[in-house]
């Protein structure tokens, strides 16, 4: 599986840096940057040392919906209670989740916030999951070099798997369920109950490969009864 790592608007160069050199030590390459030039700086390439590859390689997007738009499966890092969605997975939490998404996707990306005010609340509900760090601080923080060596370490042992081949937007299954849900939920006008969509929203992203193909077949039957 690709891991891609976005930073979206960050303001200190250093701390690019520091995320660029934290991917390279942990074998990681593809870094995505969202409205910013910080990387441009050479206060990012200072802190980076050896690790000026992932800055030549770093490719910028406008929006993060523009840098997830080949992405298959999004985590978003968040620390903040305002998150539109309340279930989260820590790091290694990750990791078996992930592992099991690798045998059916080949694309994952996590998302880093703003220093000062992490991701907005639409940029959060582009996520299939959220994800902290536990920390026991009363005013838990880590800065984004630091987020990202925490994530990259724990992560690592997932992108030395084979690569499979590619699968593109169109075919992958967790996107084309929640679309199919969300259509299901405005034919049935149950769309503006936000309480139970979000859970959905949420808890599809949890859904093992066996378990999104068995739902696709239960909204199948359920889409025929209502055809009839």
């Amino acid at each position: 599986m690709k891991l891609s790592v976005v930073l979206v608007s960050p303001a200190r160069a250093e701390n690019v840096g520091a995320a660029a050199r934290a991917m390279k030590t942990m074998g990681f390459t593809d870094l995505r940057i969202v409205d910013s030039e910080a990387h441009l700086q050479e206060a990012a390439r200072w802190v980076a040392h050896g690790s000026g590859d992932i800055l030549d390689n770093i490719t910028t997007y406008a929006t993060l919906a523009d840098a997830l738009a080949d992405i298959q499966f999004t985590v978003a890092t968040t620390a903040r209670s305002r998150a539109k969605f309340h279930y989260y997975a820590t790091p290694a939490q990750l990791v078996p989740l992930l592992q099991e998404k690798s045998a059916w996707m080949d694309s994952a990306a996590l998302v880093f916030g703003r220093e000062d005010s992490g991701l907005t609340n639409e940029e959060l509900a582009l996520a299939d999951i959220l994800t902290g760090v536990p920390m026991v601080a009363d005013y838990p923080s880590l800065n984004l070099g630091q987020a990202v060596m925490v994530y990259c370490y724990q992560l690592a042992a997932l992108i030395q798997n084979a690569p499979r081949p590619p699968v593109t937007g169109d075919d992958n299954p967790l996107r084309a369920l929640r679309a199919r849900t969300k259509a299901l939920l405005e034919k049935l006008k149950v769309a503006d109950d936000i309480k139970m969509a979000d859970w959905l929203e949420q808890r599809l992203g949890m859904l093992e490969q066996r378990d999104t193909a068995m739902l696709h077949r239960l909204l199948h039957d359920i889409e025929k009864k209502l055809a009839e």
